[in-house]
């Protein structure tokens, strides 16, 4: 079965602990050792499976994880549901006790074959009496169907592989097998990553590129080795069109795309001059998370048209798109050919987008100088001054995590001079913050060094995640910004009665230092005193081949109504101009 699925193409498998999965540890030990996967370990069955799903989203490539019978099983589903949302592809292998002994009280014998069904592309069952009563070709067959429903469309699927006993091979046993074990058949094939694109059986439908509009870019959700062609089409419709882009931080748009909006979540909803009416909305993609976008979409009376990269599940909250689920290269593939020539001073082009674009990247650039005199980048710790230096600080081209909640939005809102410069991920499928350290150490195993910037809670969330960082020595860089508690909350209007009662209901503060428990973990730390240690912080952390913590304490309720502050400085001074 193992055999099948790295012919396949699988190349990474992370193995947790249990008796019932024997058999498959044995195997997957075999083919690390003949170099055919890599095998990682992992104690905690949550951790791995986020683990597995970061080199997921960085490869497009599904990673394993082999689990167990029991709750084992139940701690892969928030992995399950982050890469059901997030159409990525993730194989969960668990080990199950046969069918006579289901339903009769057996010891750590549940229902987990209905675990993860409801989030899985697909599921499959090994032969009910154990695996070794199924063929060699049903075995394979089973492996090629999962591999199969992996990546098309990608998604999240279970096989579930009943074990009789015995389980455990003597080691006369174990060498006699390896010994005439023929590994030289253990050729990777092709795998489904490079052979499967997005595609759709309906007519691309039009825009016409000659009339006003604007390119929505929400978060990525394609297979990595499709991005490429998804930023190639981008920018020729774009340069086609001339219309501005909004673009989410997670929408993996290229350096060289023109056209960006660069702070369009601080310009929003009266910094931006009015579309025209029947001005057409190209949206890329899930909505990113912003409600003054979501309005401001809502009020728009021209068509807008949704693409998505092969998911072909209602992606439009607003109910208003055409949404197309072929892809944004195979869409501009079909309607290229239908387009009339722009001749050489692309007349047309400026008549219809560049006066718009031309004002809406005044405003952009006017705001970017106005919040960079509002925001100055020393002095005591904040949080909007510590996104705005990061996006000028960070070498181009280091991946960053983005914790949900608070990270993400002060990114997009504050770092916003940074897009295009590098890739980043989050959870913007299911916008949790379960497995946060761990879905980061699997990108940083995919990609090399990358970093995370989280809050306290995240990280305490997914704390097991040290044990896989010191374990596998990742070049992650840990920046968490502690502010003592859920920072997201005092930005909602929330209250309280008695008003003491915010922090035990919301904010949930914890007593726990950071920095002791990562130390416990071998994890090297540092604390950051002031904003002006930041460029020396972070040339100590990027500097080191495995895992550091970088720690900055904020205060999150005066953060909270600095944010307030400075959206109302910034919109004052747009309406005054």
């Amino acid at each position: 079965m193992l055999q099948t699925l790295q012919q396949q193409g699988l190349r990474h498998v992370v193995l947790c602990p249990g008796s019932r999965s024997g058999p498959l540890a044995l195997a997957a030990a075999g083919l690390m050792r003949a170099g055919l996967i890599t095998l990682n370990t992992a104690i905690d069955e949550r951790s791995a499976g986020f683990y597995a799903l970061g080199r997921s989203s960085a490869s497009g490539i599904a990673t394993a994880v082999i689990t167990t019978s029991g709750t084992a099983v139940a701690n892969l589903l928030p992995a399950a549901v982050e890469a059901d949302r997030s159409s990525q592809p993730l194989l969960l292998i668990s080990a199950d006790r046969p069918l006579r002994l289901k339903n009769r009280g057996a010891n750590q014998t549940v229902n987990q074959e209905s675990f993860l069904t409801s989030v899985c592309r697909w599921y499959g069952s090994g032969p009910l009496d154990g695996l070794s009563a199924g063929l060699d070709h049903e075995l394979q067959a089973l492996a090629e169907n999962a591999w199969r429903h992996l990546h098309q469309p990608p998604g999240p699927v279970h096989l579930n592989l009943p074990f009789e006993e015995p389980l455990h091979p003597d080691l006369d046993q174990q060498n006699a097998f390896w010994r005439q074990w023929n590994s030289a058949k253990s050729v990777a094939i092709t795998h489904n990553q490079e052979l499967w694109k997005p595609t759709s059986q309906f007519a691309a439908p039009a825009l016409d590129p000659d009339q006003p509009g604007v390119i929505v870019a929400g978060p990525w959700r394609g297979l990595s080795g499709t991005l490429e062609a998804y930023q190639a089409a981008l920018i020729a419709w774009q340069e086609r069109c001339g219309w501005p882009v909004l673009a989410d931080p997670l929408a993996a748009v290229p350096s060289q795309l023109g056209g960006v909006i660069r702070s369009w979540d601080l310009l929003l909803p009266n910094g931006l001059s009015q579309l025209p009416a029947n001005a057409q909305v190209l949206r890329l993609g899930s909505m990113p998370a912003s409600r003054r976008l979501e309005a401001w979409l809502a009020d728009q009376q021209g068509p807008q048209l949704l693409i998505t990269e092969g998911d072909p599940r209602p992606l439009d909250p607003l109910d208003i798109a055409e949404q197309w689920s072929g892809g944004l290269a195979q869409w501009w593939n079909q309607v290229k050919p239908k387009l009339r020539a722009v001749n050489a001073t692309n007349q047309n082009v400026e008549a219809h987008g560049g006066a718009l674009l031309e004002a809406w990247s005044k405003a952009d650039r006017d705001l970017q100088h106005h919040l960079c005199e509002l925001l100055p980048t020393r002095g005591a710790a904040n949080e909007p001054a510590l996104m705005l230096s990061l996006g000028q600080l960070l070498p181009a081209e280091l991946p960053v995590m983005l914790a949900a909640s608070s990270p993400v939005r002060d990114w997009q809102a504050f770092a916003a001079s940074d897009i295009g410069r590098r890739r980043c991920f989050s959870f913007r499928g299911a916008s949790g913050i379960d497995g946060t350290l761990s879905l980061a150490l699997g990108i940083a195993a995919e990609l090399g060094p990358t970093m995370l910037i989280t809050g306290d809670l995240a990280l305490l969330h997914g704390s097991n995640g040290w044990l896989l960082a010191s374990a596998a020595q990742l070049p992650l860089l840990v920046l968490l910004i502690d502010n003592a508690g859920g920072g997201i909350f005092e930005q909602l209007p929330i209250k309280t009665s008695p008003s003491d009662g915010f922090n035990q209901l919301f904010a949930m503060p914890q007593q726990v230092d950071p920095l002791a428990l990562a130390a416990a973990h071998s994890i090297p730390v540092r604390q950051l005193a002031c904003l002006d240690d930041l460029p020396t912080a972070l040339e100590w952390g990027l500097g080191r081949a495995g895992p550091a913590l970088l720690r900055v304490c904020t205060d999150r309720s005066n953060d909270a109504q600095l944010r307030r502050n400075l959206r109302k400085a910034l919109q004052l001074s747009k309406s005054l101009s």
